[in-house]
């Protein structure tokens, strides 16, 4: 008789670790730090577990390099998915021990992928970009703020934060794109995205550290990571209207400024406009042109061939 595969449920915060091992039901806690970090990962694999952690960046991170070090497989679960598997189980209540139990059981349920280990340079240029992102909407506030007409006696203050937050965003782009051209990888996949009309570079380090499965999975696959894939809603003889939602918003945000740019000459803007003739309003015309470019970025990183443009793809 095969004895069933221990499933290790991980609740990860600041400071502690909480792990629960299904099916023995065994129950421990473990700080997060390295030594605590090293106690777990040790406990992991004499269950020889599978485990399952919900993505909790930063706090995580520190968690999946060790598990990557020690060979262990592991998931790192979409919170919103995993809350949900929650509800449907009937696991209202929201502790620590009780999401890790949840994560348990839902690595025991479901027949959940490995999650693939992380490239170096992809997670440096990940931590650089979400850093970039930080300082644009602190230079927005400042912007806000000047337009706001401050006293006289502020503005200066105002716009030397401003000088410095340029500077800071300045050095974050030439430090990521040397960072891409260090890493053969990034840099051919970076050629072959810039092919594509609007994407420049902060919507190719979004895509590159943001969405490693870019290439790699299906065009639905990949559209429902991006949040871009039209959920229907329809019941009976009700026809809803399509909508998107969920996904990772950092992505969808960047395609969505790729496709406005897109739309400005060429086929995109044929297309646009045909879906505008159509009767599809414009901010639902360009949330489809933005999908459509997922798609043939896909397609494109797939195959390992330049973009080409809709009536050739």
């Amino acid at each position: 008789m095969t004895l069933p595969q221990t499933t290790l449920g991980i609740d990860v915060s600041g400071k502690r670790l909480d792990a629960y091992a299904h099916p023995a039901g065994r129950v421990r806690d473990f700080s997060n730090d390295p030594a605590g970090i090293a106690r777990l990962v040790d406990w992991a694999l004499t269950l020889e577990a599978f485990v399952v952690l919900e993505a909790t960046a930063p706090w995580d991170q520190a968690l999946l390099r060790a598990l990557e070090t020690a060979g262990v497989s592991f998931h790192r679960a979409n919170p919103g998915r995993a809350r949900d598997f929650a509800r449907s189980m009937g696991l209202l209540a929201k502790t620590d021990a009780v999401d890790a139990r949840m994560l348990a059981l839902y690595g025991a349920t479901l027949p959940l992928v490995p999650t693939p280990s992380a490239d170096p340079a992809r997670l440096a240029l990940q931590g650089l970009t979400a850093r970039r992102d930080q300082l644009v909407e602190m230079r927005k506030a400042e912007r806000i703020r000047l337009k706001g007409r401050p006293d006289p006696d502020l503005i200066d203050s105002i716009g030397a934060v401003l000088s410095v937050l340029d500077d800071q965003i300045a050095q974050l782009d030439k430090r990521m794109q040397a960072l891409i051209a260090s890493s053969p990888d990034l840099d051919r996949q970076q050629a072959i995205l810039r092919s594509a009309p609007g994407i420049g570079p902060v919507a190719c380090s979004v895509l590159l550290s943001c969405l490693p499965e870019l290439g790699q999975v299906d065009r639905r696959a990949i559209a429902a990571l991006a949040g871009l894939a039209p959920i229907a809603r329809d019941s009976g003889l009700m026809r809803g209207r399509r909508h998107v939602q969920g996904g990772r918003k950092r992505v969808r945000d960047a395609l969505y400024m790729a496709a406005l740019a897109a739309i400005r000459r060429g086929p995109w803007k044929d297309i646009f406009e045909a879906m505008k003739a159509a009767g599809k309003a414009p901010k639902l015309a360009i949330v489809a042109i933005a999908r459509k470019l997922l798609v043939a970025l896909n397609a494109a990183l797939k195959h390992q061939r330049p973009f080409q443009n809709p009536q050739n793809a």
